[in-house]
């Protein structure tokens, strides 16, 4: 038999084996989930310095690449290696010493609100336990049916308290020790996280360079195009947005605890970080940021409370309209639905992480897709259904 005729015997040899193996493994994923997750797991959390480590390079390469430039133009040093190891050092401390100066600024203002907080609660429940006395002295209707409430109250904490705190307070006790443990684990990772990215950061050149190599020995010169192409969007996309969103939520945080300094707002700067962490998240984070942060201000003041919601109402149609256009422009591409889909599908799968790389993501996903569906319209010959203003979509 000739080498033409073995060939699709050979062909067919190697589906049917790539279909069982395929078939083996799909079995294992389902039936073995619980094995195969643990596994994962365990590699996740081998891997997530690695991860966070890669996390910090993407957001410094910019200023890495930024000071590199600086001191090529501005200096008479020659060596490529050493500005790359300059820049890096550079990029390193700026970011050390930008989030020491947050921290110094933040937390002891942080501290001091919470305190005054310690401090006003419980002032605030005796003038609520004096206010409910009088109303249930004069035995009016409101009276009774707030007496009520609070026999039923009563009843439904002592049962709490006996029949579920007491039993798992061991439990609860073993939930504060492993959060502990967590934290501490966190700590450890992101101090290794650090010298990952430092080796990243150094060797970013080569990385991009191996990784093209690659490509282009398992795709074909059209297809590593098209891939490489959708990569460099997909790198515009995430460094733009995450880049501008902090950029834009910091702004928010400073605009926030100036009015709320002027408008005599209590625990300015704590609700201020909670206005600007929260506002990372497009669409839904000025209002999240906005529940707790009213709820601080209720403590104090209910009136202020109703100025506060106001006031961010206000703040968050001018970054909606005015600050956040100016800084992230159109980098999605993505209409107002399909922010919000994004966002509520990512967030639903990955919680607050998926929120804020939600969008970037599926402007990638939206992107490939569109292109596809360009691929297959001018493949078959359809490509007069695309109307003008589609082009620049699925083109």
């Amino acid at each position: 038999m000739d080498d033409k005729k073995k060939k699709p015997y050979l062909s067919w040899m190697i589906t049917i084996f790539g279909a069982i193996a395929l078939s083996i493994i799909f079995f294992f994923i389902i039936f073995k989930f619980e094995e195969f997750g643990g596994v994962i797991s365990k590699l996740m959390s081998i891997v997530r310095p690695i991860i966070y480590g890669a996390c910090i390079t993407y957001l410094l390469r910019p200023i890495c690449n930024f000071y590199e430039r600086f001191l090529i133009k501005h200096t008479k040093i020659k060596k490529r290696k050493t500005i790359n190891l300059l820049a890096v050092a550079l990029s390193m401390i700026s970011a050390i010493v930008i989030v020491y100066l947050i921290l110094m600024i933040i937390i002891p203002q942080v501290f001091s609100s919470i305190m005054t907080l310690i401090n006003i609660v419980p002032s605030k429940l005796d003038d609520a336990s004096t206010w409910l006395d009088n109303v249930v002295e004069h035995e009016s209707i409101y009276g009774k049916y707030i007496n009520d409430i609070y026999e039923q109250a009563k009843v439904f904490f002592t049962d709490w308290i006996t029949n579920v705190l007491q039993p798992n307070l061991q439990s609860v006790i073993e939930g504060v020790g492993t959060g502990i443990l967590n934290s501490l684990m966190f700590v450890k990772d992101s101090f290794i996280g650090i010298v990952v990215a430092v080796y990243l950061l150094t060797a970013r050149r080569n990385f991009k360079k191996h990784f093209r190599l690659i490509l282009a020995s398992i795709f074909k010169p059209k297809w590593y195009d098209m891939i490489n192409e959708e990569l460099i969007f997909a790198d515009s996309v995430f460094v733009g947005f995450l880049n501008g969103k902090i950029l834009d939520s910091a702004i928010i945080g400073v605009i926030c605890y100036i009015c709320c300094r002027l408008f005599d707002f209590p625990n300015a700067m704590l609700i201020s970080v909670i206005i600007g962490v929260t506002n990372i998240i497009p669409f839904f984070g000025p209002f999240i940021g906005a529940i707790p942060s009213a709820l601080l201000i209720l403590i104090e003041s209910p009136i202020k409370t109703v100025w506060f919601v106001i006031f961010i109402i206000v703040l968050q149609q001018i970054d909606g309209n005015i600050i956040g256009p100016k800084i992230l422009g159109n980098k999605t591409g993505l209409s107002s639905f399909w922010v919000l889909f994004s966002i509520l599908l990512f967030g639903g799968m990955w919680g607050f992480i998926g929120m804020v790389i939600g969008v970037p993501l599926f402007a990638v996903i939206y992107d490939v897709i569109g292109k596809l569906v360009y691929f297959g319209l001018k493949r078959n010959g359809r490509e007069d259904m695309i109307e003008e203003g589609e082009k620049k979509v699925f083109n």
